[in-house]
């Protein structure tokens, strides 16, 4: 209903009690603040100034609107330092998304060196699978993500870019008294005669069913468990063995161990995704999450 330069303009005619020395601070004509104000107060339903012998001076109802310009005022200024500060990469949001096994280090150890860096970005975190992440940046909802192209590759979305960040090997987690347990790298024939816990398989290419076709066999048999911790415990009950990538280690429990297998394909590629028009903060956290990504430690 009111335009913010009128509300500007009461406020200054408010704290100079003239429309001339109004006109003045604001660099407008005499006249044109009266024409503004008088505007002003037919939006308003009547006037907002007692006009008296030297200058004018608020009444009832222009106090009433003078508390909520400055309000409104405020809220705009603050609103506007928060907008030069965010595209400065200083300050403002910044919507991180990562898949699961990325988010029990790479991503922490990123956003940690993040806050040292750029202490005014509050981050806000959020986990789901490649496909959500990558919609969810092309709807604006994230400014960065972290993805794979595991278990069925990187799917291609419209107006976002990705940067490889770095190849994870994908390992077989097995149950400590496991025959193969002991054993240096596998060869997937090893394991034919095993059930495999994965959370997709048959509806959709996958890379475990690549790789087993290359083997020349088909899993005896696939239990579906999409999280992790519902692996782990398969796993360590022996009801099956699982692909796991080796940013998960940390997080494999003791009752298990990970070994490598010798097919060189079994590996999946982590990438940055980000919108067209990255923010400063993202693409400084972009360059952290390079400096976290190395070396996977040992199984």
């Amino acid at each position: 209903m009111f335009e913010n330069e009128a509300l500007r303009l009461l406020v200054a005619v408010a704290d100079c009690g003239s429309f001339t020395q109004a006109a003045v601070r604001l660099n407008y004509t005499q006249s044109a603040v009266s024409r503004r104000i008088a505007t002003l107060e037919q939006q308003a339903g009547g006037p907002l100034f007692d006009r008296l012998a030297r200058g004018v001076r608020l009444n009832p109802a222009g106090r009433s609107l003078h508390r909520h310009a400055i309000e409104v005022l405020d809220r705009l200024a603050r609103a506007e330092r928060e907008l030069a500060v965010l595209h400065a990469g200083q300050g403002g949001l910044l919507h991180v998304g990562a898949f699961a096994t990325a988010n029990i280090s790479l991503v922490p150890g990123a956003l940690r060196a993040l806050r040292d860096t750029r202490p005014g970005v509050e981050v806000v975190a959020s986990e789901g699978a490649t496909g959500v992440l990558m919609q969810q940046l092309v709807n604006g909802a994230l400014d960065l993500a972290v993805v794979s192209d595991y278990p069925s590759g990187l799917p291609r979305t419209e107006g976002v870019t990705t940067t490889v960040l770095c190849e994870d090997e994908l390992r077989v987690a097995l149950p400590r008294e496991h025959r193969l347990a002991g054993a240096g790298a596998l060869d997937l024939r090893d394991l034919r005669d095993e059930a495999w816990l994965q959370s997709a398989y048959g509806d959709r290419p996958t890379m475990l069913a690549d790789a087993c076709a290359r083997a020349g066999f088909s899993p005896r048999k696939v239990v579906r468990i999409a999280e992790w911790t519902g692996k782990f415990g398969y796993v360590a009950a022996g009801l099956g063995v699982a692909l796991v990538p080796s940013l998960a280690a940390r997080a494999v429990p003791g009752t298990l161990v990970l070994r490598s297998l010798t097919d060189p394909a079994l590996r999946r590629t982590v990438h940055v995704a980000l919108p067209a028009a990255p923010l400063p903060a993202a693409l400084e956290l972009l360059g952290l999450l390079r400096g976290e990504a190395g070396p996977r430690p040992p199984a």
